[in-house]
């Protein structure tokens, strides 16, 4: 019989030694009173880029959902299984978010991937591949600029995500209807692993920027 990993264990048993039991009140509070998170967080499923960790949230402080690059599909009500487009509804319809930001971060797999025309499939259904070609446009406007380096192709294209998940999310009727009642709002950031550093986009512009703390 397979055991789950000692390190996840460790960790457990860490966090029930030290946050849980500080917090156990508010714990047993979320357990009988349910959860309402104000803030819907669409990041990527990279292990280095973990929303509750970045914005150090409470437990039940955010709804998160992950996927890689971070991309929203457009709205597509069909018969098909729609992971991404299902939370964002649970999210808007039933739990009320007042804001959604869309995440994404610096040295994204999925945005290399979608960058590299000899990138192959890891395996016969290419779920990756056919995930990503939602920006295979961008990628290919991206790739054919000569005055950019690499590093720039990939922040360049990793920022056009967002704002292209930003324009998804407004095709959901949903979100358009409560974003033009001024219930909802979108957001764009992105998070540099390097540094640590938060960028912020601009609703208007789309030009991205690091907040003022001071």
């Amino acid at each position: 019989m397979a055991h789950l990993p000692q390190s996840l264990l460790d960790g457990y048993h860490a966090f029930m030694s030290g946050r849980y039991e500080a917090e156990r009140s508010h714990y047993r509070a979320l357990a009988k009173e349910g959860q309402a998170p104000e803030t819907l967080m669409i990041a990527c499923c990279d292990s280095r880029a973990a929303p509750e960790l970045i914005f150090n949230a409470a437990p039940g402080e955010l709804f998160v959902i992950r996927n890689v690059a971070n991309l929203v599909p457009p709205y597509s009500p069909d018969g098909e299984f729609h992971s991404t487009s299902a939370a964002l509804e649970f999210a808007v319809q039933s739990l009320k978010v007042k804001h959604i930001v869309v995440m994404g971060h610096g040295r994204c797999g999925g945005i290399k991937a979608a960058l590299d025309p000899n990138a192959k499939p890891l395996s016969p259904g290419d779920f990756i591949g056919k995930w990503m070609s939602m920006v295979g446009p961008a990628a290919e406007a991206v790739s054919q600029s000569s005055v950019l380096t690499a590093a720039e192709r990939q922040t360049a294209l990793e920022r056009i995500s967002i704002r292209f998940s930003i324009a998804n999310l407004r095709s959901f009727p949903c979100v358009s209807i409560l974003e033009g009642k001024g219930r909802l709002s979108l957001h764009g950031a992105w998070f540099d692993i390097s540094t640590g550093e938060l960028w912020v986009m601009d609703p208007q512009t789309g030009d991205f920027s690091r907040p003022d703390f001071d």
